[in-house]
């Protein structure tokens, strides 16, 4: 079963691949591997929720800006693939959660996004992660992540 099929059986359709918001390329490609510059919960270069996880933002609002967010990457991964089968192996994810003071479940924000890549990718979805805390993103996005991807040529 490819990717894109995973993805219909899920129901979800992968969006346009997000216009990079600054002075940096979405991608860097080298020796089959793949850099993936950081991605966001954005719809059409908008933020779709903004604020901290643990005061704006629930906890489950939080894990769902991830799963958008993981679904995002996906998109940037075809644009610059062309085809999602090309994924090897996501190497490794990280994760930056935008938090409220005292809150301290960024693992579980994080999970959103993890565990959309393995729907999607099967085993190639699996990936060493790290979250981390932060007080602010860019745009007072709460999530964002980039990743590193084995590829085939």
């Amino acid at each position: 079963m490819t990717p894109e099929d995973r993805l219909s059986l899920l129901g979800l359709t992968l969006p346009s691949a997000q216009a990079p918001l600054a002075s940096y390329v979405p991608a860097r490609q080298h020796n089959g591997i793949l850099h993936l510059s950081g991605q966001g919960p954005l719809k059409d270069g908008a933020p779709t929720i903004t604020g901290q996880v643990g005061g704006d933002v629930t906890l489950e609002q939080g894990i769902a800006a991830a799963r958008l967010t993981a679904l995002n990457a996906l998109a940037a991964l075809n644009a610059e693939l062309g085809d999602l089968s090309r994924i090897v192996a996501v190497q490794s994810l990280t994760a930056y959660v935008a938090s409220a003071p005292g809150f301290h479940s960024q693992h579980l924000v994080m999970n959103g996004a993890s565990d959309l890549l393995v729907e999607v990718l099967g085993e190639a979805g699996r990936h060493a992660r790290v979250a981390v805390g932060t007080n602010a993103l860019p745009m007072n996005l709460p999530v964002e992540l980039s990743m590193i991807v084995a590829v085939t040529p």
